[in-house]
C-alpha cells in the first residue's frame, strides 16, 4: 500500500478557520470585522440591513459606533480580551453577541470580529433560567456565610451582676471602642469567646466579618495555610483553586485567635510580622496582600511564664498584651450562680425540647460551695446531665449529690440588716461616749473634739440618755 502524502497542518488549520468563520457567518444573525482603529472592514448584508443600510459596502471604513452606537468592539480591540457572551440592545431589538480579538503572528491585536448569535432571547431562556437559579443559590450561600461570620453574642449574653462580672463587662465595652489588640486571659470555661464576640458586636467593625480560629485545634503542619491562605497547587494536597486564609477572610473585621498560647514559635514570628505590617503572603505566592484586621487573642495559660521559659515570643506577647482583660473564674462570682443556672436551664430546654427545670434553694446553696474548676462550661455540663436523667421539674441538692462534692465552706448565717436610723444612732452614741471619756466628762472639750457646738452636744446627750459626770 503506497505511503500517503504528509499532512500540511498549516493548510488544514487555515481551512478549518475559514470553514468555522463561514459557518458562523451563515448560522448567525450578523457578522462584523473591524481593524485596529475600530473601523469596519467587513460586515455581512443581513447585519448591515439590520442597521438601516441598503448595502454592506456603505459601512466599510466607517467607525463601528457610527453604525452600531452601543458596540463594544473598540473595547475588545483596546484590551485584547474577548467578550464571549453579551446582549446588544438596538432599538426595540436585542442581540446575543460574542466579540473576539484578532491577532497577527506576533500576538499584536490588529482588529476584532463580532457575531450576533441570536436576534431574540427565546433560544437562551433555558440557559438564563439556570443562570438565574445559580445566581440565587450563590446569593443565598453568601448570605449564610456572612451570617456565620457575624458575632453570635453581645454583652447581654454575658450573664451576671456581681461586681466581678460588671467590671469585666465595663472593661470589654471600653475595649470595643478602641482598635488596639485585646488579650483575654482566664481559665477555661470563663467566657473568653463570648466576650470576644461581644467586643466585635459593639465595635465599629460590627458589620464586617468575625472570624474565629482555635489554634490548638489545627495540626501544626496546616496552621500557616489556615492563617495566610494558599495559591493553587502550593503544596501536595492543596486546593487546586487556592484558598483564602483567615486574615483575608477577616479583612475589615476581627480575627479571634483562641488558645494563642499554643501557637508554634515559627508561626509566632510570621504572625508578628502581619500585626506590624498589616499584610500577608499566601503560601506559594510572591504577592503581598494588604489586610485590615483587628486582633482579639485569648489564652488559658500563663503567657508571661511561657515567655520566661522561651515558649512564647516576648515581642509578640507585648504586641498582643495591649488591652489585657482578666476574666474572673466562677468561684469569684458565686453571686451569679443562680442567674447563670436559670439561663442555662432555659437554653437547654429550648434546644432539647425537654421540660423547663428549676432549682431548689438547697441546690443553689450546694453550687455555691463548689470550686467549679471548669467554670461555666462545667456548670452547664452538670445542669444538662442531671436535667436529662431526672423526671422532676424541680431539682434539689440530692439530684446532684452523685456529681458534685462541695469543697468550699458553707456561708455563715448573717443577721438581718438593722434599720439605718438605729445603726446611725448607736454609732453616734458610742462616738459621744468615747469623746466624753477622753475628756474626763468635760462637755466643752468633748464638743471641740467632735467639731460641734456645746449646746448641740448637750441636745444629743439628752436624746441618747447621757449625762456628764463633771460640771462645766
Amino acid at each position: 500500500m503506497p505511503r500517503s502524502a504528509p499532512f500540511d497542518y498549516e493548510d488544514i488549520r487555515r481551512r478549518a478557520m475559514q470553514s468555522l468563520f463561514e459557518s458562523f457567518d451563515s448560522l448567525c444573525e450578523g457578522t462584523i470585522v473591524v481593524d485596529g482603529a475600530a473601523r469596519i472592514v467587513w460586515i455581512n448584508e443581513r447585519y448591515a440591513q439590520r442597521f438601516g443600510l441598503a448595502h454592506a459596502e456603505e459601512a466599510i471604513g466607517r467607525e463601528v459606533e457610527e453604525i452600531i452606537p452601543s458596540s463594544l468592539m473598540r473595547e475588545v480591540v483596546r484590551s485584547g480580551q474577548p467578550i464571549l457572551l453579551d446582549i446588544l440592545e438596538v432599538g426595540s431589538e436585542s442581540f446575543v453577541v460574542t466579540r473576539i480579538p484578532l491577532k497577527d503572528d506576533s500576538g499584536q491585536v490588529i482588529g476584532a470580529v463580532g457575531f450576533a448569535l441570536y436576534d431574540q432571547l427565546q433560544p437562551l431562556k433555558p440557559f438564563y433560567a439556570r443562570l438565574g437559579r445559580l445566581q440565587q443559590e450563590l446569593a443565598q450561600t453568601r448570605k449564610r456565610l456572612a451570617e456565620e461570620r457575624r458575632a453570635k453574642y453581645t454583652f447581654s449574653n454575658f450573664v451576671g451582676t456581681s461586681p466581678a462580672a460588671m467590671e469585666i463587662k465595663r472593661q470589654a465595652r471600653r475595649a470595643a471602642t478602641l482598635e488596639s489588640p485585646v488579650l483575654l486571659l482566664g481559665e477555661t470555661g470563663t467566657g473568653k469567646e463570648l466576650i470576644a464576640h461581644a467586643i466585635h458586636a459593639a465595635s465599629p467593625r460590627a458589620d464586617r466579618p468575625f472570624i474565629g480560629v482555635n489554634v490548638a485545634a489545627i495540626p501544626e503542619s496546616l496552621l500557616e495555610a489556615e492563617f495566610f491562605g494558599t495559591t493553587a497547587g502550593a503544596y501536595t494536597g492543596a486546593d487546586r483553586k487556592g484558598r483564602l486564609g483567615k486574615f483575608q477572610a477577616a479583612d475589615g473585621g476581627t480575627l479571634f485567635l483562641d488558645e494563642v498560647g499554643d501557637m508554634p514559635l515559627p508561626l509566632q514570628a510570621k504572625l508578628l510580622r502581619v500585626l506590624q505590617e498589616q499584610e500577608v503572603e499566601p503560601l506559594g505566592s510572591d504577592r503581598v496582600i494588604q489586610v485590615d484586621v483587628r486582633i482579639i487573642a485569648a489564652t488559658s495559660v500563663d503567657l508571661a511564664a511561657r515567655v520566661a521559659d522561651g515558649r512564647f515570643r516576648a515581642d509578640l506577647f507585648y504586641r498582643l498584651n495591649v488591652l489585657p482583660l482578666n476574666l474572673p473564674p466562677l468561684r469569684e462570682r458565686l453571686a451569679d450562680i443562680e442567674a447563670l443556672c436559670e439561663h442555662i436551664l432555659e437554653d437547654s430546654a429550648r434546644r432539647t425540647g425537654l421540660p423547663q427545670r428549676e432549682l431548689d434553694a438547697d441546690a443553689v446553696a450546694l453550687f455555691r460551695r463548689c470550686a467549679w474548676r471548669g467554670n461555666i462550661r462545667e456548670l452547664r455540663n452538670v445542669l444538662e446531665q442531671v436535667s436529662m436523667l431526672s423526671d422532676e421539674a424541680r431539682l434539689s441538692a440530692a439530684n446532684f449529690a452523685h456529681i458534685l462534692v462541695p469543697t468550699l465552706p458553707a456561708a455563715a448565717d448573717t443577721p438581718a440588716p438593722r434599720p439605718l436610723d438605729a445603726a446611725l444612732a448607736e454609732f453616734e452614741r458610742g462616738l459621744i461616749l468615747d469623746a466624753l471619756a477622753a475628756c474626763a466628762g468635760k462637755v466643752p472639750e468633748a464638743a471641740r473634739r467632735l467639731g460641734i457646738g456645746r449646746a448641740t452636744l448637750y441636745k444629743k446627750m439628752t436624746a441618747h440618755g447621757l449625762k456628764s459626770q463633771n460640771r462645766d
